[in-house]
């Protein structure tokens, strides 16, 4: 998945995630494998509802 700079902006403002926590998962190995809200969650730096919450933004996007 690539950098979508929607959803960077939905994670630090509606998820108060930071912008070196989503540097670092970019750089990260098996971000070409995974989407970056798998990620997030997978390392713990977001909730199974915050996870809940970017896929239901995502899916209103479409």
């Amino acid at each position: 998945m690539t950098s979508n700079p929607q959803l960077i902006q939905f994670l630090q403002h509606e998820l108060a995630v930071s912008s070196a926590e989503i540097n670092v998962l970019l750089r990260h190995p098996e971000q070409a494998h995974a989407p970056l809200p798998m990620l997030l969650w997978q390392y713990g730096l977001i909730t199974l509802q915050q996870l809940e919450q970017i896929f239901d933004w995502l899916e209103s996007l479409y």
